[in-house]
């Protein structure tokens, strides 16, 4: 896909990206496609689509949670297809990555993804994210099955004073407040969509 018309694409999302985040983008949709045809990574086939609906609300929660020069250590748990993982790691690289993933064939093509962007300081574990025993500064969760049963798995993963990033869809706030350890910011509307929400919960220091 040419790199002029994913700008184009992700502007809404993410401002303007330099030159070789655009080539990197372009080549990990070659990569997904590829893999789409051996293993169902994602429903959506469209490269546009790909584009619009995973990159963009990723690059969106990267640059609404990161600053560019970032060396936080960030856990993307259920990271499927590497979504907001890995758009997290080209936004900022310094980052420390794991992608937990517990389906080892996405977990293989994670460490593909990996390989092929040269990226340094990504993990990706093929383990169920109530075995791990590591906490990150920064969590992520989007787009997993059993969301209620995930939730506070992943908000244990949160090391203290950290915090817990959720891309969901508006009806799924409510479950997170059930988590009431986390002091939870308002919504923030991701752009070009009527329900999908960033919503960010910050770990309660213990007294």
């Amino acid at each position: 896909m040419e790199t002029t018309r994913i700008a184009e694409l992700l502007a809404p999302f993410a401002g303007e990206l330099p030159p070789e985040q655009l080539e990197q983008i372009s080549k990990y949709i070659d990569i997904m496609t590829k893999w789409n045809e051996k293993i169902n990574l994602t429903a959506v086939r469209d490269p546009e689509d790909i584009v619009l609906r995973h990159f963009g609300e990723a690059f969106f929660a990267a640059r609404t949670l990161l600053e560019p020069e970032s060396a936080l250590e960030v856990m993307d748990v259920g990271s499927g297809a590497g979504f907001p993982g890995m758009p997290l790691k080209l936004f900022a690289p310094r980052i420390k990555l794991t992608l937990v993933e517990a389906q080892e064939k996405k977990a293989t093509f994670l460490r593909e993804v990996t390989r092929a962007l040269a990226f340094g300081n990504v993990s990706v574990l093929a383990a169920r994210a109530e075995t791990l025993t590591v906490k990150a500064d920064l969590v992520t969760l989007r787009a997993v099955e059993k969301f209620d049963a995930v939730l506070p798995v992943a908000g244990h993963l949160v090391k203290a004073g950290g915090r817990l990033a959720l891309l969901i869809g508006t009806g799924q706030i409510g479950s997170a407040h059930q988590l009431p350890e986390f002091d939870w910011q308002e919504a923030i509307k991701v752009p070009q969509s009527r329900t999908r929400v960033l919503l960010v919960g910050k770990l309660k220091l213990s007294p």
